[in-house]
């Protein structure tokens, strides 16, 4: 199997959570590559978030609140920095601050140099900068940089999935749009 079949069947798990939710730009419409990975999953199950990534972060934690299991996708990592304040200030800290535990699965793309380079500020990893800034969200970083996943090896990918889906923990995947 390639690195996104397994991403798929890894999102395939997600998605048989009764309660799961997928928000994001181009989520019920097409514009990504995400979004090819969500397009046989029923249109109630999809929410389509304009450009408003702080938001989105923060309308995913109301949707954990509520008892969803809401899977927040940012098609690059540049993008959730924007989204950062809800995520290290408030998901992070939801359990310290409330006793509740919160599940949001968010899932952030570095994107790829090929077919076309899209640019410095599209194509950043920052997993290390939300491990370091988020104590209580696990960060997995699925990329060839630093899981060193070379043609062969993408049963990882789908482990991750497997913890993400089985925690009660919120938790971050970062994938390799190189490897799409």
């Amino acid at each position: 199997m390639t690195y996104l079949e397994h991403i798929q069947k890894g999102r395939d798990l997600l998605a048989s959570d009764p309660n799961y939710i997928i928000v994001g730009q181009a989520m019920a419409f097409k514009g990504h590559a995400i979004s090819r990975q969500v397009d046989k999953y029923p249109k109630h199950k999809l929410l389509e978030f304009p450009v408003a990534e702080e938001f989105q972060a923060g309308f995913c934690i109301g949707l954990a609140i509520e008892g969803y299991m809401p899977i927040s996708c940012y098609p690059r990592c540049n993008f959730a920095i924007l989204a950062a304040n809800q995520i290290v200030n408030h998901l992070d800290k939801w359990e310290l601050m409330t006793g509740q535990k919160l599940k949001v699965i968010i899932k952030m793309v570095v994107g790829s140099e090929s077919p076309m380079d899209p640019g410095h500020q599209h194509k950043a990893n920052y997993a290390n900068a939300f491990d370091s800034m988020c104590d209580n969200i696990r960060v997995f970083d699925l990329t060839t940089e630093n899981y060193h996943i070379s043609e062969g090896e993408y049963d990882l990918v789908e482990e991750v999935y497997v913890k993400a889906h089985e925690s009660d923990e919120s938790c971050i995947i970062i994938e390799d749009g190189n490897l799409y």
